[in-house]
């Protein structure tokens, strides 16, 4: 049971830059909605970060949204609850939300998802709980991570990827070398 488990969970990163994060939610199931925007703005304005909020319909809307705001903000955070029903478009809400997610992170957009796939209310409920689970605030977390190992890289003018910082450990090396790198 999920419940007795226990998670290692990293620190949350804090930001001193202006940093921008939009909420995509879908309040298709509005109390659960609210609980899970309630948790990711807390975790986002915790992490020093600014956050809007952007209503849409469903979940398979959220990821488009999502792309057509990708240049306005450092990161999303992907919200909303699919309940299993009767028929198999809880499959497809659930593989085509999450695949198109996924696929915008692979280009370097920084999403956390949130969109709960649960099999009834109850686990929702759970899921979105202030005190409990609340994944909205882990989505938002993990939002927040992205954004700042995004930050730690940057394109150099060959289009290589470079750190930011002075020295990186590279494969190989002990602490303390001064190897170059």
């Amino acid at each position: 049971m999920a419940s007795t488990e226990s998670h290692h969970i990293l620190p949350s990163p804090k930001f001193d830059t202006p940093t921008r994060v939009l909420i995509v939610v879908s309040p298709y199931y509005q109390d659960v909605a609210q609980n899970l925007l309630a948790g990711a703005t807390t975790t986002i304005t915790a992490a020093g970060a600014t956050c809007d909020t952007l209503e849409v319909p469903g979940a398979l809307e959220i990821p488009t949204a999502i792309k057509l705001a990708s240049g306005a903000y450092d990161g999303f955070v992907a919200l909303g609850c699919v309940i299993r029903g009767e028929t198999t478009h809880y499959d497809t809400v659930c593989n085509d939300s999450s695949r198109a997610l996924t696929l915008m992170g692979l280009e370097g957009i920084c999403i956390g998802n949130g969109i709960l796939t649960v099999e009834n209310r109850d686990q929702a409920i759970v899921r979105a709980d202030h005190t409990g689970q609340n994944k909205g605030g882990g989505a938002a977390d993990a939002a927040m991570h992205l954004i700042a190992i995004k930050r730690r890289f940057t394109k150099t003018g060959s289009g290589r990827i470079a750190p930011t910082s002075e020295h990186i450990l590279m494969a190989g090396e002990a602490y303390g070398d001064q190897g170059t790198t």
